[in-house]
């Protein structure tokens, strides 16, 4: 297939523009044509120059001026008109083509001569008064349309001469006039020669040059004794359904509802067997029946401009069908069927709902697309799960999930669950039998949990949902949160135990309620349905798209970039092969900067595979946009060099000169017989492969910077990270108000997933008994899209009470087993492995083997305000003596995190009234920026706590407060008040 931005389609070329024109429609006498053979498939029939003045005056084979309609060119053959789809015009009204000479041989006389009885008949009124019976009435014609008000005629003439329109084959009637032409709609059914029947609106304009609207409603049953009719035009009318007798008609082959007012069409349209053109559009259809397919002689449907949400399996079945234009409509998807539809050789499919191109029409090699206008690539809501009829009133139950709560129950009823950190879990009802209690975990990112291709990026811990062994008798949706990656596709992948599978991905914004970050907007999610539990992860890579070639062929368009396609010609296989393209974007300028050209510049890096991997029978023509900034008119070509990568080995070699490399205006196009990457670069630099291979390996790794904070009131607590350079100033100002520390590290490189360790080095040591903790270091991998970030606790070495200057440094550690071997040798031996070092101060300790810090952290603290109450810091030590051991849940309710409670117990894991002293501080300092109503949220927690004496006593200690406030005020305005009275009295 091939995707198209022309703006409209070019038809039949030369031939068909040759005999198609605009009517003058002044014309006062009437012609004939004198056809030649039938038209040819590319055209239609030749006409000479006199009969074809002759017919600019009657009007018979003419161009509407409006843009949507359709013109289809028809041919008659021993005396039944037939409808070739190749000639078939973009118009609503098909212009009578030529008739066979057998037809004419009994039918036609080569004079254009009329009785002088009917010379003499006048048809004014209607007509104006200068048109004589032979401007519009032929021996097998009759055309109304050319003068307003022209179908009244019909009865008159059906009154004066019937025996001249009993003959009658081609008759055009205009439908603004309504008495004219109900009149002319009681005589149609009397014209049973009748081939074409037209009965047009917008014919016509009135003063203000608007056109004049058809009035036809509907159609007398009778019309379906037009046993002959082959084509019919009913555009720009009213009608609101299709009228019953048109399904009457045994031999129609073209018909035309252009610009009606149909909302449905009827369920047995399938009864028009030999339709070959159907017009339906700009209508109001939202919907098609099954029945459509049918239509097994149809070559060209027209369903633009309407409402369709959805396309029935049933068109698949159209094998005849050639042309299909669903344009304007509100499309989502393509159904597969489509596939089927060998002889389709245009789709235009351009301002729809579509974000995806169906992989089925990777079956019809020779079918262009227009895709113009449509959300390709976008994310999509997932429709939601259609409730059952019993549970249609129900609504799914909610739980909110604490980090602390790793297990829970759902019903049959179902349930939403909501994890902390973004993550979603829907169970529709149905889905289990019995209340089952499942459990979910969150795992670091270690190498066991986590599997990458080439390419590929994390972006979410491994989630653990269990027990893994549970079948749910409905799907269930695992949404994962993930952080965005542009211009790059992301997928969830599951571990089951034994291999990783990708699954089919979905991805939607999470519920408001549920935000990754507290009042932050919701989460990005990657959701996937599964009917069993086990591990999932949100992955990064570049956009996938795939096709299965067969015997005959196929063509596959990258969907990030339409410019890149593959070209499988008949016989390339002989067996029936799995296809998948891949592309990754590449920024020119970091090109240029790492290979020091400041020409250079490259195209799109192609991944290919294919399954199995055997050489094809064929040259597969391959096309890539040419690298930025380069045209084929500005191109030189000894500076153009094809890549091919060996992602084994990851080596790239230059085949420019092994294979037939040509360029257009904006591609290159060149012939391959078996699949790897390939890479098109534009450079003045000799010896190319040598430099791709190591931009490539450059471009693969990322510039990262470690930092190393302490905790301003606990220096024992450390806080290390690396990430990539681009996020290293943020992440520091974030912590900059709790936390201190030497400046980040120098740049280093870094892969995706790549292990590296933190060492703690000069009187410097940490807790062995961690299990990230590899002989005294601590375990780090990198992933560029995740925090990687740790917390812990470091102490003096050996019992020191002195002042320690300590560092850290960090080092590589297990080699990534894809690393090529000329790279692999850099990150080995001692020297290799170190990364950066950064130092680190830990204080003295005095004789409570606590740190003896050099200046007061905090001025003395008043939680409160005055018109509201105070709390000295006397106050909350009262309060703190008597919280004991509910302090965690007091520490909870007062919002602090579950890691800072942590690192408040292991700091003073054996002294609970120095544990919970910190705690009560710590949540009360950071009130200080926190507003108005401290006390508040303190008095709030206490009674959420179960300790209601703690609330009553902090209520007291504000009331007394208060009312000491209120005294002095009171105080302060009599003192301020006497002064003003001595002056009054002076």
């Amino acid at each position: 297939m091939e995707k198209s931005s022309k703006e409209g389609g070019e038809e039949d070329g030369d031939q068909a523009a040759s005999w198609i024109m605009r009517p003058d429609r002044s014309g006062d006498e009437g012609v004939d044509v004198t056809p030649s053979k039938t038209a040819s498939r590319g055209g239609g029939a030749e006409l000479s120059g006199d009969i074809l003045a002759l017919s600019l005056k009657e009007g018979l084979v003419y161009e509407d001026q409006e843009e949507s309609e359709r013109q289809t060119g028809e041919n008659i053959s021993r005396g039944v008109l037939s409808v070739s789809p190749s000639s078939l015009m973009d118009t609503c009204a098909p212009s009578i083509s030529s008739l066979s000479s057998s037809y004419f041989s009994t039918h036609h006389h080569d004079n254009f001569s009329s009785s002088s009885s009917s010379c003499s008949l006048s048809l004014t009124p209607p007509l104006p008064p200068s048109v004589e019976l032979s401007a519009v009435l032929t021996d097998t014609r009759l055309t109304l349309d050319v003068y307003q008000g022209g179908a009244a005629a019909l009865p008159l003439l059906w009154g004066s001469v019937p025996g001249q329109l009993m003959g009658l084959q081609y008759l055009r009637l205009g439908s603004e006039n309504k008495p004219g032409l109900d009149g002319a709609l009681e005589v149609v059914p009397h014209l049973t020669e009748l081939r074409s029947l037209a009965i047009r609106g917008n014919c016509f304009y009135d003063l203000q040059g608007d056109p004049l609207p058809g009035l036809l409603t509907t159609l007398p049953t009778s019309i379906s004794c037009l046993s002959l009719l082959v084509h019919m035009d009913l555009s720009f009318n009213q009608l609101s359904y299709l009228p019953p007798c048109l399904l009457s008609l045994p031999v129609l082959s073209s018909l035309l509802l252009c610009h009606n007012r149909l909302s449905a069409l009827p369920p047995d349209i399938g009864q028009l067997s030999t339709l070959t053109y159907l017009s339906l559009l700009g209508n109001q259809l939202v919907s098609l029946p099954p029945s459509l397919g049918q239509l097994k002689a149809l070559q060209t449907l027209d369903i633009s401009y309407n409402h369709l949400q959805q396309l029935p399996d049933e068109i698949g079945y159209l094998g005849e069908l050639v042309k299909l234009e669903l344009s304007h409509n509100k499309l989502k998807q393509i159904p597969e069927t489509m596939g089927s539809l060998l002889s389709l050789r245009e789709l235009v499919i351009y301002s729809n709902d579509l974000r995806l191109i169906p992989q089925c029409l990777n079956k019809l090699p020779l079918l262009e697309i227009d895709v113009r206008d449509n959300p390709l690539g976008q994310p999509q809501t997932p429709p939601p799960i259609p409730p059952t009829p019993d549970q249609a009133e129900t609504n799914i139950p909610e739980l909110h999930l604490g980090f602390n709560q790793h297990s829970f129950c759902v019903s049959p009823a179902g349930c939403h669950v909501f994890l902390p950190g973004g993550a979603e879990l829907l169970f529709p009802p149905g889905c289990l039998v019995t209340t089952t209690r499942l459990e979910w975990v969150e795992r670091r990112p270690e190498k066991k949990w986590v599997w990458l291709e080439e390419h590929d990026i994390l972006l979410s811990r491994p989630l653990e949902l269990r027990p893994h062994g549970i079948t749910f008798l409905m799907p269930v949706e695992v949404c994962v949160p993930y952080h965005r990656k542009k211009r790059r596709e992301v997928v969830v992948r599951r571990f089951d135990g034994q291999s990783w599978g990708t699954l089919s991905t979905v991805l939607r914004r999470g519920s408001e309620g549920n935000s990754s970050h507290p009042g932050g907007r919701p989460a990005r999610l990657a959701c996937c349905s599964v009917s069993q539990f086990s591990w999932f992860m949100a992955v990064s890579r570049p956009v996938k798209d795939s096709c299965s070639v067969t015997p005959a062929g196929a063509l596959l368009v990258s969907s990030a970039d339409p410019g890149i396609k593959l070209h499988f010609p008949p016989d390339s296989t002989v067996h029936t092969r799995a296809i998948t393209l891949q592309v990754l974007q590449v920024s020119v300028s970091e090109v240029r900067a790492l290979c020091g050209d400041p020409q250079a510049s490259v195209s799109p890096l192609l991944c290919l595979f294919q399954t199995p991997s055997i050489h094809f029978l064929q040259p597969i023509k391959v096309q890539v946009p040419l690298p930025s900034g380069v045209t084929g008119h500005t191109v030189d070509m000894s500076c153009l060099h094809l890549l091919h990568g060996d992602p084994a080995a990851q080596t790239w070699t230059d085949i420019t000169s092994q294979v037939s490399l040509h360029v257009t205006h904006l591609y290159a196009i060149f012939y391959i017989t078996h699949f790897s990457w390939y890479w098109l670069w534009y450079t003045t630099q000799r010896c190319v492969s040598g430099v791709v291979r190591k931009v490539y390996q450059k471009l693969k790794q990322f510039k990262v910077q470690f930092f190393v904070l302490q905790r301003k009131t606990d220096p024992s607590q450390v806080l290390l990270q690396c990430l990539p350079a681009n996020k290293v100033e943020v992440s520091v100002q974030s912590l900059a108000e709790q936390y201190e520390g030497p400046q980040p590290s120098d740049l280093c490189d870094l892969l995706e997933g790549e292990q590296f360790f933190a060492g703690f080095e000069r009187g410097l040591d940490i807790s062995t008994d961690r299990p990230d903790c590899v002989e005294g270091r601590l375990c780090f991998v990198f992933y560029s899209s995740l925090k990687n970030l740790k917390e812990v606790y470091i102490s003096p070495a050996q019992g020191q009470k002195v002042p320690v200057r300590g560092q850290v440094s960090f080092y590589r550690g297990e080699i990534p087993s894809n690393l090529p071997e000329e790279v692999a040798r850099k990150r080995k031996g001692h020297d290799s492995q170190w990364l950066a070092t950064l130092p680190l101060r830990l204080p003295a300790l005095n004789s409570e083997n606590n740190y003896i810090m050099e200046e007061l952290q905090y001025p003395p603290l008043n939680l409160g305000d005055p018109e509201s109450g105070y709390l000295t810091e006397a106050n909350l030590l009262s309060i703190s003596l008597q919280i004991g051991q509910d302090w965690r849940i007091i520490g909870i309710n007062l919002g602090l995190s579950y890691t800072e409670l942590d690192r408040i117990q292991y700091k003073y894991r054996d002294n609970l009234g120095a544990l919970v002293l910190d705690m009560l501080f710590h949540w009360a300092r950071g009130q200080r920026n926190a507003g108005p109503g401290a006390v508040s949220r303190l008095v709030a927690a206490m009674v959420e706590s179960g300790r209601r004496d703690l609330a009553d006593e902090i209520e007291d200690i504000v009331n007394i407060g208060r009312r000491k406030y209120t005294e002095s005020l009171r105080r302060v305005g009599l003192e301020a008040e006497s002064p003003s009275l001595s002056e009054a009295q002076q």
